[in-house]
């Protein structure tokens, strides 16, 4: 199972705050376990939603909206995407972490979509697509 595990923003993270050394000690120790483990595919964070933009869609239409992007609980800050075997297992790592924030730190565990769970509408053309796609990203 993957899973992302979203690190929500603060204020602070909005406000372009780095974290201090000892906590980027500890969430390298921290990364290097989850590597270690064979849990980790890939871990970032991401600049405050001020250097960000969205697109929005209505219907054939796109809008250019430039950041900040509103209350930052409701922002990301930063994620993983791990590879562990149920939810569980995603807990039991989360509840290892170091608070990612220097103050309240709130991680999101959410599973990516398989294949499988697309059920009918993944045709075996959709799937052999998917299958090339992944080799081209050598995932």
């Amino acid at each position: 199972m993957r899973v992302m595990v979203i690190v929500k923003a603060t204020a602070d993270s909005e406000a372009g705050v780095m974290p201090p050394t000892e906590l980027m000690e500890a969430m390298g120790r921290f990364n290097e376990a989850l590597v270690d483990a064979g849990v980790m595919l890939a871990g970032e964070g991401l600049h405050p939603s001020s250097r960000g933009k969205r697109v929005v869609f209505e219907g054939e239409g796109r809008e250019v909206v430039d950041g900040p992007f509103g209350a930052a609980e409701d922002l990301v800050a930063g994620f993983w995407l791990w590879q562990v075997k149920d939810m569980d297992e995603a807990l039991a790592w989360a509840r290892r972490c170091p608070n990612p924030m220097l103050g309240r730190g709130v991680l999101e565990i959410r599973p990516l979509f398989e294949m499988a769970d697309f059920g009918d509408a993944m045709t075996p053309e959709i799937a052999a697509q998917e299958e090339r796609l992944r080799e081209k990203l050598g995932s």
